[in-house]
């Protein structure tokens, strides 16, 4: 089984643990293993583990849940990144070939972004400000 790092979910609370009354031990204890997972990346990157790609983020904070590719972009290149949220994903949930490809047969669920994200990943960042198009089962939900 491949891990799935949370990073976005530390680096949430980190930054809005002030707001939460989180104490300044906690704020500090939530840097550093925001800093270890980042290293954790690099070693299971050398190991030749896949990495899957989610978060843990609950109610308000879901909205920062796509920050978890900026904060993989310290450690990971775009594509690896990108590629663990679509095909590694996929194999995660024993639907390669369904999932995370576009190909005959598989669902279509697709994104367009209004530039590169292999030259800028906070592109897929925000709440899909730079989505062009969004597809979800064959259906266009944003043109």
């Amino acid at each position: 089984m491949s891990p799935a790092p949370t990073l976005v979910s530390y680096d949430a609370l980190h930054r809005f643990g002030p707001e939460l009354g989180f104490p300044k031990v906690s704020l500090a204890k939530l840097g550093e293993v925001r800093e270890a997972g980042l290293q954790s990346l690099e070693i299971l990157r050398r190991a030749g583990v896949k990495i899957g790609s989610g978060t843990d983020l609950l109610g308000p904070m879901h909205r920062y849940q796509s920050r978890e590719f900026v904060i993989r972009a310290e450690a990971m290149a775009p594509f690896d990144i990108i590629r663990s949220a679509t095909i590694v994903n996929a194999e995660l949930l024993n639907r390669s070939g369904e999932l995370g490809i576009v190909a005959p047969g598989a669902r279509a669920d697709l994104i367009a972004v209004d530039a590169d994200p292999l030259a800028d990943i906070s592109l897929l960042d925000g709440q899909g400000e730079h989505l062009t198009h969004i597809m979800k089962d064959g259906v266009f939900y944003k043109r």
